[in-house]
């Protein structure tokens, strides 16, 4: 069976950004939070724009979000705003449902500041022989512990063979990812990443390797990891 290259107008990309991040215990929700002046928002979907096929991000912002309006994101025209729900997945499918007839779709965390191109474009690239999509992941490098249930102590060392960290931008076809995710929705399913929707409905999304540099900042300390990890890719891009 042949397949056609993905045209470069049948790609969107969605983040959900609606979320107060109250681990990073700050007053500002962690998409705001700022790296050299810009906010963890602003580069995770410069990151994406960087690439010629990515050409609209719709992003879900709370409705009560006093925030993005000051962004000049905010009269980016490749940019659209959506208002987004209570949890991730009700976030993404708002987004879903703007993203027109487009064929394929990525969701990327609005907290993922680092994306390297290299990986976007990997990942890009699977749309030409994949009727299912994948996921950025990287495998799992440390020894991984199953606690005991309700308290903080070892019940078992997990095997980490075949293991790995689900990362972001997730890439789907459109009309596949609203299916599944609305179907796991609707009957209650946990739903923790874009990925585990087409699980739940028995797809096997492809792993496509990822750089570990690219973090979710949930945490305080994560911050100046990240803009530690944003200063080597400007210097290895300048270099």
């Amino acid at each position: 069976m042949s397949h056609t290259a993905v045209s470069l107008a049948d790609i969107v990309a969605v983040l959900p950004a609606a979320g107060i991040g109250s681990r990073m215990h700050s007053e500002l929700p962690k998409q705001y939070l700022t790296i050299d002046g810009k906010t963890l928002l602003e580069h995770a979907v410069c990151a994406l724009l960087r690439s010629p096929r990515v050409k609209k991000v719709i992003i879900a912002i709370g409705a009560q979000d006093p925030f993005f309006a000051a962004l000049p994101l905010a009269r980016d025209p490749r940019i659209e705003v959506v208002i987004g729900g209570a949890q991730r997945a009700d976030s993404v499918m708002a987004g879903l449902q703007r993203a027109g007839d487009s064929e394929w779709v990525l969701v990327h965390d609005a907290a993922r500041p680092c994306l390297h191109i290299d990986d976007l474009q990997r990942l890009l690239a699977i749309a030409e022989t994949s009727k299912v999509g994948g996921i950025l992941a990287a495998p799992v490098r440390d020894t991984m512990k199953r606690g005991e249930p309700g308290i903080e102590q070892i019940a078992h060392t997990v095997d980490r063979q075949d293991l790995w960290h689900a990362l972001t931008p997730q890439f789907f076809p459109l009309a596949l990812l609203k299916a599944c995710l609305g179907r796991a929705l609707a009957e209650g399913a946990t739903i923790t990443d874009e990925a585990s929707a087409l699980e739940y409905c028995g797809f096997h999304p492809e792993l496509v390797s990822g750089r570990s540099d690219n973090i979710k900042v949930t945490r305080p300390e994560d911050l100046a990891l990240a803009a530690f990890y944003l200063t080597q890719l400007q210097q290895q891009e300048s270099a």
